[in-house]
């Protein structure tokens, strides 16, 4: 049997993609630690995820896997039909999962394009379709769909070129899809600051990349999750863009800040 649906601006059930490993473990944590009862997506981190929702499970909290790779919209349609079968309908989708390669706007390879799209855009916009469609067919008094950015869709430099395409595509989304989703389903989005290594960078780098921001000190990827857990509970809250980055946004670079910051640095280490 299926539990009672939850009132608008309850915990219920919420689907966070990607959500086995970095900050994707933190918005798992967040969500079952505030009541959710949460569906954990992977793609290919299986023993990631069973090793989380097994942790998670042990200290009460409800949480279930599920696989699908979201470059195949059938995978993700069969995916959510199988939540609504077995655990009820979702209350919340976080879109978490990205693709992130590096590329230019002078070499970018378009198989590569088109799958970061894939993934980074149109799947976040059919899982807020389904998750509306879900909505009409339960009545729910409240459903919410929250797009994970980054700060880079409002800081630009040529670097990633087609990712940071597919992030701004969908930044763009946001206002639109909560139009288009209303009255029943809100839409919101988070834009992180650096969190975690990225592709080559190292411990060095990072510890001073992290910095390169307003307040001079890293993005707290739990910060981030806890701004996802708020943006989904409160209800008069849609269309909107949280920077969750410590003002990274608003210190423009002409490249990616793993590739200026020895160069930034080399004059005077950032205060501390």
């Amino acid at each position: 049997m299926n539990p009672p649906l939850p009132g608008a601006g309850q915990p219920g059930a919420v689907l966070i993609t990607g959500g086995s490993l970095r900050l994707g473990a933190e918005l798992v944590r967040a969500f079952a630690q505030a009541g959710w009862q949460v569906w954990c997506h992977y793609s290919r981190s299986a023993d990631a995820a069973s090793a989380l929702a097994a942790e998670l499970r042990q200290a009460g909290a409800r949480v279930d896997t599920v696989r699908a790779d979201l470059a195949d919209g059938a995978q993700i349609e069969a995916m959510m039909a199988h939540i609504e079968a077995t655990g009820g309908p979702l209350r919340a989708v976080v879109n978490n999962a990205s693709t992130f390669e590096p590329d230019t706007g002078i070499d970018f390879d378009p198989a590569m394009a088109r799958l970061q799209l894939e993934v980074n855009l149109i799947a976040p916009l059919l899982l807020g379709r389904e998750l509306a469609r879900m909505q009409q067919r339960h009545a729910l008094p409240d459903a919410c769909v929250l797009h994970v950015l980054d700060q880079k869709v409002h800081n630009l430099n040529r670097d990633y070129f087609s990712y940071t395409v597919s992030k701004l595509a969908l930044e763009r989304s946001v206002a639109l899809q909560a139009q288009a989703l209303a009255p029943g389903v809100r839409v919101n989005a988070v834009a992180p600051g650096l969190m975690y290594l990225s592709g080559p960078q190292q411990p060095e780098n990072f510890e001073r990349a992290s910095r390169v921001n307003l307040l001079r000190r890293p993005t707290d990827p739990a910060q981030v999750a806890q701004t996802c857990v708020f943006l989904a509970s409160h209800t008069g809250i849609t269309g909107t863009t949280v920077n969750v980055d410590s003002g990274q946004h608003l210190v423009p670079l002409e490249r990616d800040v793993m590739f200026v910051v020895e160069e930034l640095m080399q004059e005077k280490p950032l205060d501390r």
